[in-house]
Parts: C-alpha cells; sequence; structure tokens
C-alpha cells in the first residue's frame, strides 16, 4: 500500500480512537461519534472507575462510591449490572473493563495508548508545563497550560450522583483554577494585560474570596494603566473578607497595594521580558535600509554620531539630529551611521520616512501605529490619538535598547510623539531644518561634500580608470552637480550605464545650462536640477511615466493603479516602474507596490505641469485614476451590499477596475489601499472632480466605520464638503455631508453629525438626489435614537423607510427598519421593536448579505434582550459578534460584546456581564467615546453586583468625565448611581 493509503488508514484509526472525559459530563466517544453511558448511577460507576487509574476497586469501595452511607439492599447485583451494561455499550472494546476479585477496573494508561482519558491528557500538559517554567520558558509553560485547560468541559463529573464523586468535583475543580492561576500569572509575566483583566474579572467574580486571583487582576489593571481600579480591587476584597471571614487581606496583597500606591517600579516588567499588550514575545525589528556600499567621506561626521548614539547604553537617551539641505547626503549618512551603530541596539531598529519635504507629513499618530505593529501589537489593540499611542510605545521600549531613525522630518513637533524617553534608547533624525528646539538634541549641520569627497564618490561608481584618464573633465562634472552627493550619485550612474561616453561628454552635457538648470547650486533647488538631469536621460516613455506618476498624491501606487494612471498594461507598466527604479526616481516599497522619495514627487509633478501639454493630458491621467478607484471600490461595495441601489445612483466608470474573486479578496483590497483611494478623493476634490470625489467617499463608507482609516475618511469627506461649498454645487455637496455625517456618528460626535445631517438633507433636496435624501433621513433616525429623542427618530425613520421603498432600496430599508426598532424599544413598545429587527433580518438574509445581516442580528439581539427574552438575544448577539469579526470591523464587534453584557447583567449574571464589557472596552466600538462612557458604566454595574463596590465606583467617575466632557445627558444616570442611597 502507497503513502497515501497509508495516511488514510492513520486517520481513519485516529477518528475510531476510544476515549474517556471525566473534565465535565463524565462519557465515553469513539472518535466524534458519543457512546450512550445510560443513568447517572451508571455514569457514576464509570467516573470512579476512570479516577483509579487504571487500578481494580472493590466491591464495596465502588457501592460506597456510589451510595455512601446509604446503599440500596441489592447494592452488589445493581453493580453487577451497571458493569454489564457498560460492556455491553463499550461494544469492541468491552475487554478494557475487567472483574477482579469481585471488584472491577477500566484499563486506561500509557499500556492502553489507543484509550485517551482528558485527566490524563490534561495531567501530560501540565508536566510539559511545569518542565518549561523551570528552564526558563514561560512561553511554552504557557501554552501548556492552556492546553491543560482545554481539556475541561464543564464542571468535572457533571451531574453524576454520590459521595466519591462529590470529593472528586471538589478536588478536581480546585486543581482547575490553580492551573488557571498559574497560566494568568505566566500571561502578566508574558505582558498580556488587557486580555487577563477580562478573564480575571470574571474569575474573580465566579471566586471572591481567593486573594491570588484578587493578586493577579490588581497587577494587570496596574500594568493596563488602570492604577485607581486596581486600587479598588484591593479595597472591594479588604471590606469582603471583613464582612464574610472577619479577616484582614494576606500580606501579599497589602503589599501589592502599598507598591501601587507608590507606583514601584519594579512592578512593570523587567528588560527582558515582553512588556506590550497581548504580546508573548515583542518583535524586535530590524527595518534599517541598506547601507551604501560606496559611502564616501563624512568621517568627523560619522564619529561624532556614533559617539552620541552610543551614549544611550548609560543613563540617558540620545537624541541626534542631522539636517542640511535636499540632496546633500543626510540620509545617506544617517543610514551609515545607523549600520555602524547597530551594534549598541541589540533590541531593534525602527525606521520612517516621515514625509517632511512635502505637502503631506506623516502624521505621528499614523507612525505610532506603524511602529507598535512593528513591535508586535495587534491591529485591534492599537489605541487612538497620538498622546495613547506614544505612552504604549514608551512602555514598549521601556528597559529596552531601540534605536528610532527618523528621516526627512518636518519639524520638532513632528519628532517629538515619536521619542521612546527611555534609557538605552535613541534616536537618529534627519531634516531640512536645524531642530534647535528639540530638547537635548545634539545638531549636525551638514554641508555639501569637499572637492576631494566629491571626486572619490564620483570614482568609486564610474570606476578608477575612466576617472584617471579625464581627471580635469570629472572635475568639471561634481563641479557642475554643486558636490551635492545625490546629484554626484545620479551623473556618475548616467556615465557608469554607458559605456560609450567619455567623462568629457557629461562634463560637456552638465556645462550646457538649458541641459542643467541654475537650480544646481546650494540650496532646495539645486536638489530638482539634479533630478532634471536623470529625468532628461530617460526615454519617452519613462518620461510620461515619471511625470504622470507624480500627479498622485498617495503613500505609494500599486502596479494596477499606476496602470490605469499610465493607460497602459499591467505587465508594461510593472517593466516601466522597475526601469525607474534603476535610475534611482522611483522606490520599490513593497513588491507591486512603488513610491517617490516627497522631493523626487514634486520635481516629477513639476515636469508634468511644464512637459505634459496641452495640461488636459494631465486630468486626464488623473481621470484614469479615480475611474480605476471608484471602479474598483464599487465592486467592493457590491459585493458586500448585494442589491443596494447606491450603485445605481453614483457615476458610472468608464474603468473596468481590479477583478475581486471574493468578499474576503474584496475587503482585502479595500482596506490595503484605503489611504491611497482617499488621498486620491482629496486630490479629486481639490481638482474640482466633485461628482467623482463625492461618489467615491459612498463606495469606501466602510473605512469610516474600520477604526483604522476613520480619521483618514473623515479627512477626505471634510475636504469634498468645503470645495463643494465653494463651487456651490449641491449633489456632491449633500453626498460629501451625509458621508461626514456617517463619520461623526462612528465617532460619537452626534451633534456635529446631526448638523451635517440637516444640511445634507437641504442640499439633497435642492439637488433632487434620492440616495441622499433617503441616507439623511436614516441618519437623523439614527442620531435622535443615540440622543434619546425617540419621538423624532421615528418620524425621521418612518420617512426614511418609505423614501427607501420608493427607490427600490431594499438593503437600506432593513436598515432603517432595524433603527426603527431601537426607537420602539425605547418607547416600550417591545413586540413591536422584535418584529421590526425580524423584518430587518430577513431582508439582509433574502439577499445575501454578509456584514449587514451582522447589523440585523444585532438589531435583532438587542431587541430581544430589552424585552427580556435573554437567550434568544444572547444567540443572536454572539452569531453578530462572529460575522463582524469576519467583516473586519472591530468597532462593531466591540458594541455587539457591550450589548452582550447588558444582556448578562439584565439576566442577574453579573460576572459574564464584566467579562463582555471588559472586551468591549478593548475593540472599542460605533459610538466613539459616548459609547466606551456607556461600556464603563455597565462594567461599573455588573462589578458592584460582584461586590466590587469600589473598582465599579472608579469605572462609573470615568464614564461619568466621558459624559460631562460630551454634555451627553447620559451623565445624569452616571450622577444617580456615584450619589449614595438615603440612609433609612
Amino acid at each position: 500500500m502507497g503513502a497515501e493509503g497509508n495516511i488514510g488508514r492513520a486517520s481513519e484509526q485516529q477518528e475510531q480512537k476510544l476515549g474517556f472525559a471525566v473534565l465535565g459530563p463524565v462519557r465515553a466517544h469513539r472518535g466524534d461519534q458519543e457512546i450512550p453511558m445510560g443513568s447517572p448511577q451508571q455514569r457514576a460507576l464509570l467516573g470512579a472507575l476512570l479516577l483509579r487509574g487504571g487500578h481494580t476497586a472493590t466491591a464495596e469501595e465502588l457501592i460506597d462510591a456510589l451510595w455512601g452511607e446509604e446503599p440500596p439492599e441489592q447494592a452488589k447485583a445493581t453493580l453487577r449490572t451497571y458493569a454489564s451494561r457498560i460492556r455491553k455499550a463499550l461494544g469492541d472494546d468491552a475487554e478494557l473493563m475487567v472483574s477482579e476479585s469481585g471488584g472491577y477496573a477500566i484499563r486506561t494508561g500509557r499500556a492502553y495508548s489507543d484509550v485517551v482519558l482528558d485527566l490524563d491528557t490534561a495531567t501530560a500538559h501540565v508536566s510539559d508545563a511545569e518542565k518549561s517554567a523551570a528552564s526558563g520558558d514561560r512561553s511554552g509553560a504557557r501554552d501548556s497550560y492552556a492546553a491543560a485547560l482545554a481539556q475541561w468541559s464543564g464542571e468535572p463529573l457533571a451531574h453524576v450522583p454520590g459521595p466519591f464523586a462529590e470529593r472528586h468535583r471538589s478536588r478536581l475543580t480546585e486543581w482547575q483554577l490553580s492551573l488557571q492561576e498559574h497560566r494568568t500569572d505566566l500571561d502578566l509575566q508574558l505582558g498580556c494585560h488587557t486580555e487577563a483583566v477580562s478573564e480575571l474579572t470574571a474569575l474573580t467574580a465566579a471566586h471572591p474570596l481567593r486573594e491570588r486571583l484578587r493578586e493577579l487582576l490588581m497587577l494587570a489593571l496596574y500594568r493596563s494603566g488602570r492604577q485607581a481600579e486596581a486600587l479598588a480591587v484591593f479595597a472591594d476584597t479588604r471590606r469582603l473578607l471583613a464582612d464574610e471571614l472577619g479577616v484582614d487581606p494576606c500580606p501579599e496583597l497589602i503589599s501589592l497595594h502599598q507598591r501601587i500606591l507608590e507606583a514601584d517600579d519594579s512592578l512593570t516588567l523587567t528588560p527582558d521580558e515582553p512588556s506590550g499588550p497581548a504580546t508573548p514575545k515583542p518583535a524586535q525589528p530590524a527595518q534599517l535600509p541598506a547601507a551604501v556600499a560606496d559611502f564616501t567621506g563624512r568621517d568627523a561626521f560619522v564619529a561624532e554620531l556614533k559617539e552620541q548614539l552610543a551614549q544611550a547604553e548609560g543613563t540617558v537617551m540620545a537624541v541626534s539630529a542631522v539636517a542640511g539641505i535636499g540632496g546633500v547626503g543626510k540620509t545617506t549618512l544617517a543610514v551609515h551611521v545607523a549600520h555602524a551603530a547597530a551594534e549598541y541596539f541589540p533590541d531593534g531598529q525602527l525606521y520612517v520616512d516621515l514625509q517632511g519635504a512635502g505637502s503631506s507629513p506623516a502624521e505621528p499618530e499614523a507612525v505610532l501605529g506603524a511602529f507598535l505593529r512593528s513591535l508586535g501589537v495587534q491591529d485591534e489593540l492599537i489605541p487612538d490619538g497620538v498622546e495613547e499611542r506614544a505612552g504604549l510605545f514608551r512602555s514598549l521600549l521601556s528597559g529596552r535598547r531601540v534605536l528610532t531613525f527618523l528621516d526627512n522630518a518636518r519639524d520638532a513637533a513632528q519628532v517629538r510623539p515619536l521619542l521612546a524617553g527611555a534609557a538605552g534608547c535613541a534616536a537618529l533624525v534627519t531634516s531640512r531644518v536645524r531642530m534647535v528646539d528639540l530638547a537635548g538634541a545634539h545638531l549636525i549641520d551638514l554641508d555639501v561634500m569637499s572637492p576631494e569627497e566629491a571626486m572619490t564618490l564620483f570614482t568609486r561608481i564610474v570606476g578608477k580608470e575612466r576617472v584617471t584618464a579625464e581627471r580635469q573633465a570629472a572635475m568639471s562634472v561634481v563641479g557642475a552637480c554643486g558636490f551635492l552627493p545625490l546629484a554626484i550619485r545620479i551623473a556618475a550612474a548616467r556615465l557608469a550605464s554607458r559605456r560609450t561616453w567619455t567623462v568629457a561628454t557629461l562634463a560637456e552635457k552638465l556645462a550646457d545650462e538649458h541641459r542643467r538648470l541654475d537650480e544646481l547650486q546650494v540650496g532646495d533647488q539645486a536638489v530638482k536640477a539634479t533630478f532634471e538631469l536623470g529625468y532628461g536621460q530617460l526615454d519617452a516613455e519613462q518620461a510620461r511615466g515619471f511625470r504622470l506618476l507624480g500627479l498622485a498624491d498617495g503613500p505609494d501606487i500599486s502596479v494596477p493603479a499606476a496602470a490605469a494612471l499610465l493607460d497602459r498594461t499591467v505587465d508594461t507598466t510593472e517593466s516601466l516602474l522597475e526601469s525607474l527604479v534603476d535610475a534611482s526616481l522611483l522606490e520599490s516599497a513593497a513588491p507591486g507596490r512603488y513610491r517617490f522619495h516627497d522631493l523626487v514627487r514634486l520635481f516629477a509633478r513639476a515636469c508634468a505641469e511644464r512637459d505634459e501639454q496641452p495640461p488636459s493630458l494631465r486630468d486626464e491621467a488623473f481621470s484614469r485614476l479615480l475611474d480605476f478607484y471608484l471602479a474598483t471600490a464599487s465592486k467592493v461595495f457590491g459585493l458586500e451590499r448585494p442589491g443596494e441601489r447606491a450603485l445605481d445612483h453614483v457615476l458610472q466608470p468608464q474603468a473596468e477596475g481590479m477583478y475581486l474573486a471574493t468578499r474576503d479578496e474584496a475587503l482585502g483590497w479595500l482596506f490595503s489601499e484605503a489611504d491611497c483611494v482617499l488621498s486620491c478623493v482629496q486630490q479629486a476634490a481639490e481638482r474640482g472632480m466633485l461628482h467623482h470625489a463625492a461618489d467615491l467617499l459612498i463606495v469606501t463608507k466602510d473605512c469610516a466605520e474600520s477604526g483604522v482609516h476613520s480619521l483618514r475618511y473623515e479627512r477626505a469627506a471634510t475636504a469634498v464638503r468645503d470645495a463643494a461649498r465653494a463651487a456651490d454645487d449641491a449633489l456632491p455637496g449633500a453626498r460629501a455631508q451625509a458621508m461626514l455625517t456617517h463619520a461623526h456618528i462612528v465617532a460619537g460626535r452626534f451633534g456635529k453629525a446631526d448638523e451635517e445631517a440637516q444640511q445634507a438633507l437641504l442640499l439633497a433636496e435642492a439637488a433632487r438626489d434620492p440616495l441622499t435624501s433617503c441616507w439623511s433621513l436614516n441618519q437623523r433616525g439614527i442620531i435622535a435614537n443615540c440622543q434619546s429623542r425617540y419621538a423624532d427618530s421615528e418620524a425621521f425613520l418612518l420617512r426614511a423607510i418609505d423614501a427607501f421603498r420608493a427607490d427600490g432600496n431594499r438593503p437600506s430599508e432593513a436598515s432603517a427598519l432595524c433603527n426603527l426598532s431601537q426607537a420602539s424599544l425605547a418607547s416600550g413598545d417591545m413586540e413591536r421593536g422584535i418584529l421590526l429587527a425580524r423584518q430587518g433580518l430577513e431582508v439582509y438574509e433574502s439577499l445575501g448579505h454578509k456584514m449587514r445581516m451582522a447589523n440585523g442580528r444585532y438589531a435583532l439581539g438587542r431587541a430581544l434582550t430589552q424585552a427580556d427574552h435573554i437567550p434568544e438575544g444572547l444567540e443572536q448577539l454572539t452569531k453578530a459578534v462572529e460575522l463582524f469579526r469576519e467583516a473586519r470591523q472591530p468597532l462593531w464587534e466591540g458594541v455587539s460584546h457591550f450589548r452582550m453584557a447588558e444582556a448578562h447583567l439584565a439576566a442577574g449574571r453579573p460576572a459574564e456581564a464584566a467579562g463582555h464589557a471588559e472586551q468591549a472596552l478593548a475593540l472599542r466600538g460605533i459610538g466613539g467615546e459616548w459609547m466606551r462612557g456607556r461600556m464603563l458604566t455597565v462594567l461599573g454595574r455588573a462589578l458592584v453586583a460582584l461586590g466590587q463596590r469600589d473598582r465599579g465606583r472608579v469605572c462609573w467617575k470615568d464614564a461619568l468625565a466621558v459624559f460631562e466632557e460630551m454634555g451627553a445627558s447620559d451623565a445624569e444616570e452616571v450622577r444617580g448611581l456615584l450619589t449614595p442611597a438615603p440612609a433609612a
């Protein structure tokens, strides 16, 4: 028999393997097939035998195990009957149950490798965990403990009667709890604080007097930046122990409480331990660009910078800032120094081009997000806001030695949030400006090369033989380049690639002022002149591609997008782009993606304005790119929302767009291209192409609620709105304001959202745009719901439903029905609320709306739970969570967990409520800070119900601060929670 036959036979044997379970209901199974084991007493006998590890139990011992001091009159006969039934149920494996000396045994263990007992499996994993821990492998130990805990499927020996089962049930439950403590302790050692808080909150609720769990929860909260809650846990614990047992907390808890009060540094992770949230082992980035093999001169600067960076080994952070004109070699020098100093930074090197020379410098918030991902933080755990991201970044680098290379900075304000601030770390910054206002920086002003250094560089690139033969001509070349390193490199590369040229030929070309512009002087224009040299040597097709590529504003461009822009095939475009990379006029950002250096992009655009004539050719090229993005994004929209009439109302692009086979592929394209697409939207607004820009906002609206691209989407929508106002163009203005309303709702800014929605509705009516009219009515209904204006909400939503039906837009009609369900629930009409949510879900299901089906299940789950149909509601919300996760919508996933927390709280299950509320806080949610306040309110209620009153009040205080800052009416409820009830 061949290998395939052996594999098939092994698989079949595995499927038929006999297994027993006691860490949950007592059961037997063969593969996935359950073996019926009869009555509870019969399963009690099976459990008693399995827990003896294959040893024989006498009849008297088994009778005592099953019935204790009150056995039935025919106990032995009943025992024999049970044993006979078990053998019969085991069928072909009946021989495993043996009778010896009037007693019984079930043969399991090493001698019976074909029989699996979950208890044996758990014991083996625990043994592995202990070995890993002893050898210092904490990650391995954590994984083994987790594998052991995975063997439990509920309460041990569940529903099995008898004193023996009762004793062992307690023992196995205690063992499970001990393993959870070991596993959670390792989680904290490995930096998984955020995940641990949720689990520990539930465990302390289930075991309120277990002080070790309280200790771990305090530490997890403290390391998550929630010091006040950590202290509140201690206060709750002290009060509970006094009330229940009349004792004080253990010394370990008292000591931890004091250390938290003092913000003891030893509570943070030690240098060899990862310190990021939910990151078992932080990544060790090595992002430095490749060093230049022919780096020349600059010896004094190299020595000075290396010495400064070496100081980071001591007690201070070293910050070195290299400044100078464009093209002077700042980046080349810094790359060389960074590689030379890398030995001082064994924990990694980070790199970013801050694009400070361009019109759209990199936002510190976005840069910090990229850095955090490079350090191993998952996307969903990256917080919003510069301060929050900077704080997490500094925490991750605390105790580590990492070099941060910040290339091409605009100013000190852009740099400050990106500094680690920790001893042992350093930052190397390049910029066109002197950063005199960057505190603690060691400043270096880089000037042009000396003539000797310039000649050395030129010679290394061109070759010694050619330069020696024409030394005077070579001096003329480097002189014409103004001794600027980048200009020298471009000129030398041209000569090196053209073996038929002499050095004098190149010198003659550079001497011609018509071919070498006056900008070939010290200053910003010198770089432009140097780029002109390379551009002039491109063939017609390359030159056209170079200048047209400069028209796009995105951070980079994909080959298909570039092909649309250039109106060429994908293969031809890729070859062209690679040739521009060879000419050092373009960079390969990643396979299939290309980018300009900021200054090269500006130069390329200047070339397009000068050389791409008539100007309509430039407009046509940009229109092709815009059309490509609109066509492809429309396909994503269509796959995500089948039957949505919006696609019939937007512009029909002339381009074909990319082929997207599946919904997952479509979502992947949208979120990977979001920055480029939204940059294109903003450019289109600036160019007056308002209808395209507004419609592109419509078909990319998923970006607004993704969490990752929400801010970028909002900026693009604002730009289109402002441009439409300036042009007095109602249709794109209405659509932009509707999309801006959507962005404000996602962020929880309901006042601003309503202002935009009102304007959108007026403009839509003026422009006779049914799409925006419908959507704006629906949005105003949503906003009114969130502001507790339920009568207004119902009025808007009923109008929206009529408008959607008139337009034949069933998916949006379903959305309005779900929103109307919420208004009905709030007004007390539970039956109508449930009916409306069901109607909305049925529409989504009939159309195959995967993600919108999640919205429908969310609405129905919310309605059912509010109507006190908790189990059915939780079932719908659980399905919604799964669908939102699949659709890459963490904000919706978070708000669904919030609703589950509300449901569990209503059902009197505060522990489960607290767990879901913690998950909701970690994921955030639609509604921004307003939703965070509501999540904190529910978490506080759950904690108070669990007896953790002080920690609950901390949550309420945080929620109140959020609501008061927003001016939200929810503040009144929270004030009431914080106000002590009057004494009776």
